[in-house]
């Protein structure tokens, strides 16, 4: 089945942000204007305000009330990373939007989730291409986005393409809620155990030794140069892909040009550029050609069994502000860490025993996270797999049912 098509003003009006007042800066503490940036899109579908969000202070708020978004707006980015799209959550109601994204309101006609889908699918994005102008600095006109052609069928159908979709969506989030709660409480039993020593009195024991990190784990940085194999599909553990999905991506050697680290299910990541954004990652090494951007620091513990102690380490706040106080760059978007001085760091180390004990009860955390992300990678293969299908009309809804 092929589709007819419509404009998409025929199905809402297409607005722009605002460009912050000259000499106005964004401000990290919290308070009720929130920005909205490039930035935050692409990794999910619902936009919710997280800690990584920047704010507006009440003065310059004043002056740009009037380009606010409302939750299940859905908007776009129109320069830089052009044609990613998200709906807005509930925790962002009337936040600020970046000049850089436009909004779609008062949207009639058509389901907001399949408005969404359409958009992201390939034939969304090819005709975000067509409409993108500007060959030095490439912008996607507001009166183009308004021309965009739109397939033209029933609400129900919308309904149902969007639902079966959404359905794969809702999974992933849920999974990644999991995860972060995951995360939270293998986080809280480290601080309990090995900074408040809540098992221990309250004091950390006689016989616990204070060492550098440098003691008990070491960096490896063996590497791999992908053109000496390019036929070999790599799993490669890239800064984008961990901000994109926190999946690594697999890719044919001869499209990957600088030189990687080789990582194993011993390893365990941590990003040295802009270390102010965590950037912390074990390698799930689906694949015998699992690699890192040498943007990382990889990890071994001396060990291996006590790999979970180590990484717990890595991941407490203490190590990051540690890790934030031996950077080298100006301040901005080159910062970089120094990996031999992270081997500096001092560490609590408990005798063999409670480090056994402590690995013993983490464990199973870590592998129903491992396990969680295989399966959001298995939910967005399928997803993947279907929108383009559904939204060009070379499949239906009712197709899958048989």
């Amino acid at each position: 089945m092929k589709f007819d098509y419509r404009p998409l003003s025929d199905f809402t009006e297409v607005k722009g942000g605002k460009r912050l007042p000259k000499g106005s800066n964004l401000i990290t503490t919290p308070n009720s204007h929130p920005y909205i940036r490039v930035r935050n899109l692409g990794t999910d579908k619902v936009l919710e305000l997280t800690p990584d969000y920047e704010y507006v202070d009440d003065e310059t708020q004043a002056t740009i009330s009037r380009y606010i978004v409302n939750a299940d707006d859905v908007i776009i980015s129109i320069v830089g990373t052009i044609g990613l799209v998200a709906k807005v959550g509930k925790t962002l109601d009337r936040a600020n939007l970046t000049e850089n994204c436009a909004k779609m309101v008062n949207i009639h006609g058509i389901d907001r989730d399949f408005l969404y889908y359409y958009l992201l699918s390939e034939d969304g994005q090819n005709a975000i291409k067509a409409a993108t102008v500007g060959a030095v600095q490439a912008k996607l006109p507001l009166k183009n986005i308004q021309a965009l052609p739109i397939p033209n069928i029933s609400l129900d159908e919308q309904a149902a393409i969007a639902d079966t979709l959404s359905a794969l969506d809702n999974k992933i989030a849920v999974n990644k809620k999991i995860n972060h709660h995951l995360e939270q409480i293998a986080q809280a039993i480290f601080k309990s155990w090995f900074v408040d020593f809540e098992p221990f009195g309250g004091m950390m024991p006689d016989d616990w030794r204070e060492v550098p990190l440098g003691k008990v784990v070491e960096i490896s940085t063996k590497t791999l140069n992908p053109q000496s194999c390019p036929d070999t599909i790599l799993e490669h553990y890239s800064i984008p892909a961990f901000d994109e999905t926190r999946l690594p991506v697999f890719e044919a050697a001869s499209g990957i040009k600088s030189n990687k680290y080789i990582v194993d299910k011993d390893c365990f990541l941590i990003s040295k550029l802009n270390p102010t954004t965590k950037r912390i990652w074990r390698p799930y090494c689906i694949s015998s050609h699992a690699v890192c951007s040498t943007e990382f620091i990889v990890y071994q513990a001396k060990n291996p069994a006590y790999k979970d102690f180590y990484y717990s380490v890595i991941d407490s706040p203490a190590f990051t502000d540690f890790l934030l106080s031996h950077v080298t760059g100006s301040t901005g978007s080159r910062q970089r860490a120094v990996p031999s001085e992270t081997l500096s760091f001092t560490i609590s180390v408990p005798p063999d025993c409670i480090i056994a004990d402590f690995c013993d009860k983490v464990a199973s955390i870590y592998a129903y996270f491992e396990q969680n992300y295989l399966e959001i990678r298995r939910l967005r293969q399928i997803r993947d797999a279907l929108l383009p299908r559904l939204m060009s009309g070379e499949l239906s809804v009712a197709d899958l049912s048989r």
